[in-house]
């Protein structure tokens, strides 16, 4: 009997020891990587930086650095994801959705922003575009982000819902948002379609005449939200809620203080202060923090992707992605009391 329970105990004291050897090799990231879009929807990411929060804010769970890497739209940034680049990422919904279906390990676990883009058109055809609305744009080349970014998606899809044939009756270039303000100012193309504060950067040089923001097209739909990789959320649940609650702080305080926020935007930027002041006045672009209210339309953005790429995705067994999928608001919902 105590030759049986010597080994009982010895059992219990390896497995402690196991468990306690895993602990130790479970280390504690020294760096967080941060990628985020050169847009006013992503000022909070810039806010908590310029400010020293991630630093500080995380420096309790042994995080020594954090890094802010620049991508100019979403897809590039989910293909740095994909291969590990990132830790998270400020990204619009639809990006993480297509990376998604091509198996990347990440969870959205916050908002950022809704709608906050607008379809820009040269003066010469904005009253065509009066007069007819999206039929106008037949034959008329368009920039905007590539596709399975938020832009992209939601262009498409209005152009499809209005009797215009993206394949076929416009011809989409994919552009940085600079670059396609840059295009439109030499009449390379005759419409953009981008974030905020590219349009007010267009409208006020001249070049080009905001005639509808993507509030209109597709009102409270998700833009910007913010996806943490699965690793993260599976080995270090701490500092991700550590990095909702700064989003968090940082989202309020914007909205608080918008004029600051622009400030910061523009001397990250070296833009004019006053457009972005001006373009944040004028832009339909809702600052948020809570996920739920992205869910829908981000539902939405996953069966259109499903359905254009059907075929494909059904050869290779991909199903349709679901809420749990995608979403994982249970840190969101600890944070600020909702569950």
């Amino acid at each position: 009997m105590e030759k049986r329970t010597a080994i009982i105990v010895a059992g219990i004291l390896i497995a402690v020891i196991v468990i306690g050897i895993s602990a130790y090799f479970i280390t504690k990231p020294a760096t967080i990587r941060i990628g985020y879009q050169p847009s006013t929807h992503q000022i909070a990411a810039m806010l908590a930086s310029e400010k020293g929060w991630w630093e500080e804010d995380l420096a309790q769970f042994g995080i020594e650095k954090v890094t802010m890497k620049e991508f100019s739209s979403g897809p590039p940034e989910m293909h740095a994801m994909l291969a590990g680049d990132l830790d998270v990422a400020y990204v619009g919904t639809a990006p993480p959705v297509g990376a998604m279906y091509e198996s990347l390990d990440a969870k959205i676990v916050a908002g950022v922003q809704t709608q906050g883009s607008a379809i820009v058109v040269r003066p010469g055809i904005a009253d065509e575009y009066e007069r007819e609305g999206p039929l106008s744009l037949k034959d008329k080349t368009i920039a905007t982000y590539p596709p399975t970014s938020i832009q992209y998606t939601i262009l498409t899809k209005w152009l499809s819902d209005n009797g215009v044939d993206p394949k076929k009756d416009v011809d989409i270039k994919t552009m940085t948002p600079s670059d396609a303000t840059t295009a439109i100012a030499a009449k390379k193309v005759d419409v953009v379609f981008v974030p905020s504060p590219y349009p007010a950067i267009i409208e006020g040089e001249g070049s080009g005449k905001i005639v509808e923001w993507s509030g209109a097209i597709r009102p409270n739909h998700a833009c910007c939200c913010l996806l943490v990789s699965g690793e993260l959320i599976r080995e270090h649940p701490d500092i991700v809620k550590q990095i909702i609650r700064t989003h968090i702080n940082a989202t309020e305080y914007e909205k608080e203080q918008p004029d600051e926020a622009a400030e910061i935007f523009a001397k990250w930027k070296k833009a004019d202060v006053a457009t972005i002041k001006h373009s944040i006045n004028i832009s339909d672009m809702l600052w948020i923090h809570d996920p739920h209210l992205e869910v829908e339309t981000t539902l939405e953005f996953a069966e259109y992707m499903y359905e254009l790429n059907k075929e494909r995705y059904e050869t290779k067994g991909i199903k349709m992605l679901e809420r749990e999928d995608i979403f994982d608001t249970s840190f969101y919902d600890e944070i600020t009391g909702k569950r």
